[in-house]
């Protein structure tokens, strides 16, 4: 299946696995402009039944972990704030965000009357009950059924199908819109035919459950809680959309400058590199009066791709055959400004730290295109400054200007998420009450996961084994 084609069937993806709480992080997923700012208890615990049904174990977790509740109602919070504020700047109302917000909601219908309606008819993937004749039906080209005088006013005077199509037409350009903005690889892709095929019959399946929808819950017909379930549902999926427009427009806010790090670096003597940088110095200094490059490189270099070559010992600082484009572009730039023997005049900075350059020489190999490509081989210390973050015992040393700069970003971020959630009162319960999960709900699970996955389940017979086949007779004996 294509790209095109797997970005316009994905929501009815995700919502086939049913409903849940939302676990969202701004670097991600009748309301269209309605209210999203508030979310009650009751609701929550709506959501927390259908987890109940998809995933007892993740039920469990929940049950067990009052941080992990907290959590989840925390990302909630800035979930319904970042669509609030989305539509507070008015991007619910530009195409194609609108028109996507009313796609959903008729896919959330469609999805999950399709689950109710046909809960205990036995697996089939979405939408499988909807039948050819249905299909051809909706799209005027089979014998139509008993039909309310204005729907058969609208055929004779022909705007039943056209309408049907003007719909298709609007839904399937905003899907491409979408995906191809959220995609630039895919800008000047054409959509196929086969694609065009599988959308159009997509969105008739979505079209046909939805007015069903609509036609059983304007009788009457639809229990309450199950409408009451589709339209947070609705609610919840429209802010995720909104959610992820928003924050994609917020990065722009968030983005941290070289002269914001350098700065922070220099205000914060934590950070400060100059002892790192003046013994760099003194072994460049060293280098360049004739001392033994490999044997300084090997004394000092705190490069860990320096360590353990072929036979085990150290390199010598020595990279071979390297390929342009393959190192920093600070460090290439200073190795290939160099002629064989010469050692770099002075230091070279990257966010790794500070290199020490000696090129070995210029070279050609062969590329798997068959064209021939520029390497050169060459030796460097490397005086590392690498910053490990106290607060993480476990984690590795990161470039002190990665790190800064992923500092300031979670800062500003904070701040603008704290501020959003502020400005748009959101409110969310303070904890939820999780129902109990029983063992024989998580054995039914992990039965069902077998049994998608092939396997046989223990507690069934095995099926007989089949005849052994027939021995091959011996090979004589020459």
């Amino acid at each position: 299946m294509s790209n095109l084609t797997k970005g316009l069937v994905l929501l009815v993806v995700i919502l086939a696995i049913g409903g849940g709480l939302v676990f969202w992080k701004s670097k991600v997923g009748g309301h269209t402009g309605g209210a999203f700012n508030s979310i009650s208890k009751e609701e929550v615990e709506m959501l927390i039944a259908d987890v109940a049904k998809q995933n007892p174990m993740a039920l469990k977790r929940l049950a067990e972990d009052a941080e992990l509740r907290k959590q989840q109602l925390e990302n909630l919070k800035q979930l319904l704030a970042f669509a609030s504020q989305a539509q507070r700047e008015g991007l619910g109302n530009e195409q194609p965000n609108r028109q996507e917000l009313e796609n959903i909601r008729s896919e959330v219908m469609a999805v999950n009357y399709d689950r109710e309606m046909n809960a205990d008819k036995g697996p089939m993937p979405p939408f499988g009950f909807i039948t050819e004749d249905q299909i051809k039906q909706f799209w005027g080209e089979g014998e139509p059924p008993q039909q309310s005088f204005f729907a058969s006013l609208k055929d004779k005077i022909g705007l039943g199908k056209r309408d049907n199509e003007l719909a298709f037409n609007k839904f399937l350009d905003t899907k491409v819109t979408l995906l191809k903005a959220s995609n630039p690889q895919m800008k000047d892709r054409e959509i196929s035919e086969d694609e065009r095929t599988q959308a159009r019959e997509f969105f008739a399946k979505v079209s046909i459950y939805e007015q069903e929808y609509r036609e059983k819950a304007a009788a009457g017909q639809l229990p309450k809680e199950f409408q009451d379930k589709v339209n947070l549902q609705i609610k919840l999926q429209q802010a995720q959309f909104l959610a992820r427009i928003f924050s994609e427009k917020l990065a722009e806010r968030t983005k941290v400058t070289d002269e914001e790090v350098n700065k922070y670096i220099a205000e914060n003597p934590e950070y400060n590199t100059s002892e790192k940088k003046a013994k760099a110095e003194e072994i460049l200094a060293r280098a360049k009066n004739g001392e033994d490059f490999s044997a300084l490189a090997n004394e000092f270099s705190e490069d860990p791709g320096n360590k353990g070559g072929a036979d085990g010992k150290s390199r010598g600082g020595l990279y071979e055959n390297v390929r342009i484009g393959q190192m920093v572009k600070p460090f290439e730039e200073a190795a290939l400004a160099l002629e064989p023997g010469q050692i770099a005049p002075g230091l070279v900075e990257s966010d790794f730290g500070y290199h020490i350059i000696k090129l070995e020489k210029k070279g050609q190999t062969q590329e798997t295109s068959g064209e021939q490509g520029a390497t050169y081989d060459v030796r460097h210390i490397l005086i590392s400054t690498g910053f490990k973050d106290p607060t993480n015992p476990m984690g590795r040393e990161t470039p002190v200007k990665v790190y800064v700069r992923q500092k300031i970003e979670e800062e500003r971020e904070k701040k603008v998420i704290d501020e959003i959630v502020a400005k748009n009162n959101v409110q969310v319960p303070e904890d939820f009450t999780v129902p109990e999960v029983t063992d024989e709900q998580i054995q039914e699970m992990m039965k069902k996961q077998q049994q998608t996955m092939g396997m046989p389940d223990e507690n069934e017979e095995a099926p007989p084994a089949k005849p052994a086949s027939k021995p091959a007779a011996p090979k004589k004996e020459k």
